[in-house]
């Protein structure tokens, strides 16, 4: 069994983790960093009369597509490395010519895909998750984006507890010095109220504000359920946005008891968007409500491998090598041990401050 890996050199320690779960149960995993193609990593595509061909050459590794049993779409940064100091328009059509020449390859790749291009984009729009999961049950908080700024105003009036504003795609800015700053959800102020003519030049969204209780991340591969949990309201940077203090809240997360019917609604998302693996949002609010917030069909798991522990990465592992047909018990997380845990979470109003 060999797994095809999508992604790219500087790609975080999920891959390691995968490769090494993917070795321990016996197959073998291929590193596709698109970074370097068309640079460093040559593709070789062959259509024939009688036969067809396609290999994949990284230094000394070759790999035929054809021998592919299983792919894992993680991430992607073609042609990255082409040169800055070409001309830019050739430099366009260079990129554009190797992203048609990699997405046709791994389109046709005949082995089982974690999950297929087309269903990753699909469920990569925030809007239609919103309308999927509302029309599943699930709880989501009001939310509205739009260029209006007297829709904002209006808008700001149906959130009693304010609201807060954050981009549909994730990205950062660069100063002159090279620093990055990442774009996180904030507080809606009076004195932004007054300030959004800056919409004319680029869509937001508004969200009412929902009171915390906890913050859930739940990670689903294929059947399973891995759901952990964080107060974000520890730290006053971590309010409104945890990953402001990502590492300073990096041991504080714990294993989550997620209720059956919440379970089996997000279950319902992803055969909706037919995945076998995506990335959840929910926030736990003081009277125990369940609200969705996004699903992201790439998005991360590494660090809940150190707290709470969970094997992801095994799960990813064996639902590749076995083209999702199995999923064992044995990686399941025995819950029981931190049920103080969350009795204190859950059923104390007064666990967590809410937002304000």
């Amino acid at each position: 069994m060999t797994v095809l890996i999508i992604t790219h050199s500087q790609d975080n320690e999920s891959i390691p983790l995968v490769m090494q779960a993917i070795a321990a149960q016996g197959g073998k995993a291929f590193r596709f960093d698109t970074d370097r193609f068309p640079t460093q990593v040559q593709l070789n595509v062959y259509y024939g009369k009688q036969k067809e061909q396609q290999i994949l050459v990284d230094e000394d590794k070759k790999l035929d597509l054809s021998e592919v049993s299983a792919v894992w779409y993680r991430r992607i940064a073609i042609a990255q490395r082409i040169p800055n100091t070409m001309d830019s328009q050739l430099r366009l059509a260079s990129v554009q010519e190797s992203r048609v020449t990699v997405q046709g390859a791994i389109a046709s790749i005949q082995g089982f895909h974690l999950d297929r291009l087309p269903n990753i984009r699909l469920a990569d729009n925030k809007q239609l998750q919103l309308q999927v999961a509302r029309q599943l049950g699930l709880d989501i908080p009001r939310t509205l984006i739009t260029n209006n700024p007297q829709a904002v105003k209006e808008f700001s009036q149906e959130c009693e507890q304010g609201m807060i504003a954050k981009m549909l795609s994730s990205f950062a800015i660069y100063d002159r010095e090279g620093q990055e700053h990442v774009v996180f959800t904030n507080p809606v102020t009076d004195a932004d109220l007054d300030n959004l003519d800056g919409l004319n030049l680029c869509p937001m969204t508004f969200q009412e504000k929902v009171p915390k209780a906890l913050e859930l991340r739940t990670t689903i591969v294929g059947k399973r359920v891995f759901t952990a949990a964080v107060d974000s309201q520890s730290l006053q940077l971590s309010r409104y946005d945890w990953r402001r203090q990502g590492i300073a809240l990096l041991n504080a997360w714990q294993p989550y008891d997620l209720p059956q019917d919440i379970e089996n609604k997000l279950l319902e998302l992803m055969a909706y968007f037919n995945l076998n693996y995506g990335a959840i949002d929910i926030i736990l609010t003081p009277d125990g409500r369940h609200i969705f917030l996004e699903i992201n069909p790439v998005g991360e798991f590494f660090w809940l491998e150190h707290c709470p522990g969970f094997p992801i990465s095994q799960a990813i592992a064996e639902v590749l090598l076995t083209n999702g047909h199995t999923y064992s018990s044995s990686f399941v997380c025995d819950k029981r041990e931190y049920g103080s845990w969350f009795a204190s979470a859950q059923d104390n109003a007064n666990y967590a401050t809410t937002q304000d």
